[in-house]
């Protein structure tokens, strides 16, 4: 018996530059476990875009015209059943990406990535629960002024689940690491969320990284 095919997943790219844009669907568009439901070349468009194409995935440039990808992610993530965001930037230490990334996107990709990495990213947003790009994450923490955050008590454990998600691991990889059940890593790192004040993994790497407990 065969095994039941991946589903689908919906992407939606939103980018103000036609060139960039129109690549990005060619290239998602020719895999076979994806498709391009809708393009958008500002702000507004993608939050129409995305509202009724119901995206598993958005592709979000975060300088767009009449609202910017910072603003349009914080609106579509306070929405039920909100799609991952993947922001794309031309600059790695662009000042958007970290606020839309504060505002709750997934991960982050530089538009000169090769079309193997954006199709890694978009797979990876869409079935795996992982921080994308670790190591970008934390060389823009680095190019930031000082925050000088502390972090809240944690225990033991927690720190060593934190260092893991700040090296990009999902919930399996870190549980084969640390000899522990997928369901108490879950546990972990949902205690870990809410100690943190953060919306999700990637926002608790940000703040390890601010606190110094990684370098």
């Amino acid at each position: 018996m065969r095994p039941a095919p991946e589903p689908v997943i919906k992407v939606v790219i939103a980018d103000d530059d036609e060139m960039v844009r129109d690549g990005f669907a060619a290239i998602l568009g020719a895999q076979p476990d994806m498709e391009v439901v809708g393009l958008a070349d500002d702000g507004v468009t993608a939050l129409q875009t995305v509202r009724a194409g119901t995206p598993d995935v958005v592709v979000m440039d975060v300088r767009m015209p009449r609202l910017d990808g910072i603003e349009a992610t914080r609106r579509l993530l306070a929405a039920p059943g909100a799609p991952k965001i993947l922001v794309v930037t031309t600059f790695e230490h662009d000042s958007y990406v970290y606020d839309a990334l504060m505002a709750g996107a997934h991960g982050f990709l530089l538009k000169r990535s090769g079309a193997a990495q954006l199709v890694s990213a978009v797979r990876a947003l869409a079935h795996l629960d992982v921080v994308l790009f670790p190591e970008s994450i934390r060389d823009l923490v680095d190019s930031r002024p000082a925050r000088g955050r502390t972090l809240p008590r944690l225990t033991e454990r927690e720190q060593e689940v934190l260092r893991l998600l700040a090296r990009g691991m999902t919930n399996a990889e870190i549980a084969a690491e640390l000899f522990l059940g997928v369901e108490t890593v879950k546990s972990h790192v949902a205690t870990l969320l809410a100690k943190l004040s953060a919306r999700d993994r990637t926002q608790a790497v940000i703040a390890a990284y601010e606190s110094g407990f990684v370098d």
